[in-house]
């Protein structure tokens, strides 16, 4: 009884408290609508260079005497004086980040990014990529490698670097690259295409459940969940893949023409070493190793677009959170009760 009582007085505190939440949003919706319609993002600009100097005089000024600490800062400020009154001429470099999912979502910011680079890059700066994607879905890794591939129509050098995994659709934005850096237990590869699907037509039958499928067009559907699949329609099915696949490998072929794509395109992935003997990258190395050695002669410029999150998802976000809290809360002093 007294369990009863407790959890009642929980999912009264609980609704009222969803209650007024939900009213404050949706009094806050369209005030967070009108705030955010003309900023629906910005560009983040990190210059890395800045930092790496830090961490190395940060360990090198702690191995120094008083003194010589004294000394190096002087020569620090005479340094950053001259800096300033005489132009850079060390060329630039721009770092972005991708990392994907199944639907390659971070190609919307990725877009935004690359829009921004070719506003201000030429040919004398490069362009790198930190890649780590397992692929996914055809057509949005087609368009995340359209974006990479805007950088090459402008002539501007595009090197990726691959620390984890680049396989399947990720490979496919990889191979777009003048250059492919991998670290040497980095995946790579899975030049392939698969695709599945469950069908419950047996079942639905032995529940005397009847589904209809009407289509306009002899291949409008090759195979279904819930109808009776035909072996014409399996044929099919395996036909688009195989065109697919062929496509695919079109694409690795045009971008890396070393590759020997017959060998390489069986779905098998290798590992950072195989790879670069196999041609499907150029050099074996991390993308740190790499931004650290561009950073004596380049400028390092990290660059990353931001969506802002308008008042109403802040607002649910704290809503879920103190929710989560507030049953976690419940359950503890439910559980001292039942178990002291």
């Amino acid at each position: 009884m007294e369990f009863i009582t407790e959890y009642g007085l929980f999912l009264a505190k609980t609704a009222t408290f969803v209650i007024a939440v939900m009213i404050i949003v949706g009094v806050l919706a369209g005030l967070g609508g009108r705030v955010r319609k003309h900023t629906r993002g910005e560009l983040e600009i990190t210059h890395l260079n800045e930092i790496i100097d830090d961490m190395v005089n940060a360990l090198h000024g702690e191995m120094l005497t008083p003194s010589e600490q004294k000394q190096l800062k002087k020569q620090k400020k005479k340094e950053a004086k001259a800096s300033k009154k005489a132009p850079s001429e060390k060329k630039r470099v721009f770092l972005l980040d991708f990392k994907g999912d199944m639907k390659a979502s971070a190609a919307t910011n990725l877009r935004e990014e690359i829009t921004a680079v070719l506003s201000q890059a030429n040919d004398k700066d490069e362009i790198v990529v930190r890649l780590e994607s397992a692929g996914g879905m055809v057509h949005s890794y087609g368009l995340a490698s359209s974006q990479l591939d805007r950088i090459k129509k402008k002539g501007i050098p595009l090197t990726v670097c691959v620390d984890k995994v680049a396989a399947s659709g990720g490979y496919m934005m990889a191979c777009v690259a003048d250059k492919i850096l991998a670290a040497p237990f980095s995946i790579l590869g899975s030049i392939g295409v698969v695709a599945q699907l469950p069908n419950f037509n047996r079942l639905l039958k032995k529940h005397d459940v009847d589904v209809e499928l009407h289509t306009a067009g002899e291949h409008k559907r090759t195979l279904t969940m819930f109808g009776e699949n035909t072996d014409e329609g399996r044929e099919k099915f395996v036909e688009d893949l195989e065109d697919t696949h062929e496509l695919f490998k079109d694409f690795v072929s045009q971008h890396r023409d070393s590759v020997d794509i017959n060998a390489i395109a069986t779905g098998d992935i290798w590992l950072g070493t195989r790879a670069k003997e196999l041609s499907l990258v150029d050099e074996l190395m991390t993308s740190d190793e790499y931004i650290v050695e561009l950073s004596a002669d380049a400028n390092i410029y990290e660059v990353k677009y931001a969506h802002h999150k308008t008042l109403p998802e802040k607002v649910g976000l704290a809503a879920e959170s103190s929710a989560d809290r507030l049953l976690l809360r419940w359950w503890n002093r439910l559980s001292a009760k039942r178990f002291s």
